[in-house]
């Protein structure tokens, strides 16, 4: 039994997910490639400019894995926003975790904090977009059959051919429920009780990111959406590209300002490198 933690580099001026349905598109295609390729996952989480992923495979599984994800969602990313080669130039990294040391639960746990650690959810099962709320969980959506849909809906759905397991759950936002594949047994034996998954989540290093920060900031896409506002609203242009200098420098003031999105989260929404963020925030 070999278990590969797989993880991507944090974009610095780009986001991956610009709003709700590429979330959705991105959990299926996590549902299709693990049923396809026959891959158990553990767990995992989407953040807005970088993923996770837990899995029980070979290494050369593991990179197929990835590669694959990276192939389906790059292809909808391109033909969505009308970028090339968008996946390509992002480095993933794959490492094996035994059960050494308590090394699986500790990646378990950096995993599952990710979205607490970037201060986008109170705890890590307020978050939907990957396994937050799969575990020692009571109140899991119970959501809908995949075989109550047509099969024409389910290509849509999915946005991919590969026929999924009937009785897998739909959720109401349109994605197969994680619950539906992950290894949730696993995972709870794994930790034994719910108390001793709370301590290693509680102690993780994604977890001491946010001592002393208690409100969580807003999402990638919240911030997105609102500089898109201020572009039409304030300064009457399309996009950030038709801005001057002093609009940008205002908007980027704005968005730090508003919002508390810092030099990093701005450089993902609006696609600028972290000196050029930096100066504008810095200019009088």
């Amino acid at each position: 039994m070999r278990f590969f933690f797989i993880t991507t580099d944090h974009l610095e001026s780009k986001i991956w997910f610009r709003d709700k349905s590429d979330y959705v598109v991105g959990m299926n295609y996590v549902a299709v490639i693990s049923f396809a390729k026959k891959i158990k996952v553990i767990t995992f989480i989407l953040m807005s400019n970088h993923v996770h992923f837990l899995l029980q495979c070979t290494k050369e599984e593991a990179r197929e894995f990835i590669s694959a994800f990276k192939a389906l969602y790059g292809k909808y990313y391109c033909q969505k926003y009308g970028t090339k080669r968008f996946m390509c130039r992002n480095k993933i990294d794959i490492r094996e975790i035994t059960f050494e040391n308590e090394a699986l639960e500790r990646v378990v746990a950096y995993i599952q904090m990710n979205s607490v650690a970037a201060r986008i959810s109170l705890e890590a099962g307020g978050y939907k977009w990957g396994t937050g709320a799969c575990f020692f969980n009571d109140n899991r959506p119970l959501g809908k059959r995949l075989g109550d849909f047509s099969r024409r809906s389910q290509i849509r759905l999915l946005k991919s051919n590969v026929k999924l397991p009937q009785d897998w759950r739909i959720s109401e936002d349109g994605y197969v429920l994680p619950e539906s594949y992950v290894c949730i047994e696993f995972v709870q034996r794994l930790f034994k009780t719910p108390s001793r998954m709370m301590y290693f989540l509680h102690n993780s290093s994604k977890a001491k990111l946010v001592l002393g920060k208690v409100a969580p900031s807003f999402k990638d896409e919240i911030v997105l959406e609102v500089a898109k506002d201020l572009c039409r609203t304030l300064y009457f242009k399309k996009t950030f590209t038709y801005l001057t200098e002093e609009e940008l420098t205002d908007l980027v003031k704005q968005l730090s300002r508003r919002l508390s999105a810092d030099a990093h989260q701005i450089c993902r929404v609006l696609g600028l490198s972290y000196v050029e963020v930096t100066r504008l925030l810095d200019r009088v």
